[in-house]
């Protein structure tokens, strides 16, 4: 039977590949602008990474437009908007493009507005779509907020000219009991 027990048990003989170090659950991305490195979740999208970074960028720095992976003496892999970061593995780094570096000769330095989904689950049936824009939104609210500063500086300004042009009979009246 031990012949049987050997015959059932395939001997196999590719040895098992060399353990490799399990990918780390996050990318690294290096913000050339600040000199920080972030980190991200894997899968998540380059538009919301740029989203990010430029949003904890202080203020002055050079925005970030795009993110590439490089490695010395390769031709560096720039990611879309929609595209998912993806470490490369050894030598490879992702780092941002930033707006001074892009410039070239002949164009101007403009900021254009970086729209991203965010896709959050209710329930985790149906994600929910939003856009968020880097530019501010001016809203009714915004607008009536304005509207209603407008009304009580003339309002402050209306009670001190009543003020000031009741102020020598205020006096009057003061020196006259006295």
């Amino acid at each position: 039977m031990s012949a049987m027990a050997e015959e059932e048990q395939p001997s196999n003989p590719i040895p098992p590949p060399p353990s490799h170090h399990p990918l780390p659950p996050f990318v690294e991305v290096m913000c050339k602008s600040s000199g920080r490195t972030r980190r991200f979740a894997a899968g998540t999208e380059a538009g919301f990474a740029i989203y990010l970074i430029n949003k904890k960028l202080d203020f002055g720095l050079p925005l970030a437009l795009h993110i590439e992976a490089v490695k010395e003496g390769e031709e560096p892999v720039s990611f879309g908007p929609n595209a998912v970061l993806v470490d490369y593995g050894d030598g490879w780094k992702l780092e941002t493009v930033t707006d001074v570096e892009f410039a070239g000769v002949g164009k101007e330095k403009r900021v254009q507005p970086t729209k991203v989904k965010i896709s959050k689950s209710l329930g985790g049936s149906h994600p929910s779509e939003r856009t968020v824009s880097s530019q501010p939104v001016i809203s009714f609210v915004y607008i009536g907020k304005i509207f209603l500063a407008i009304i009580f500086i003339f309002a402050l300004g209306a009670v001190f000219t009543l003020a000031l042009e009741n102020l020598p009979r205020l006096i009057l009246f003061i020196n006259s009991s006295m």
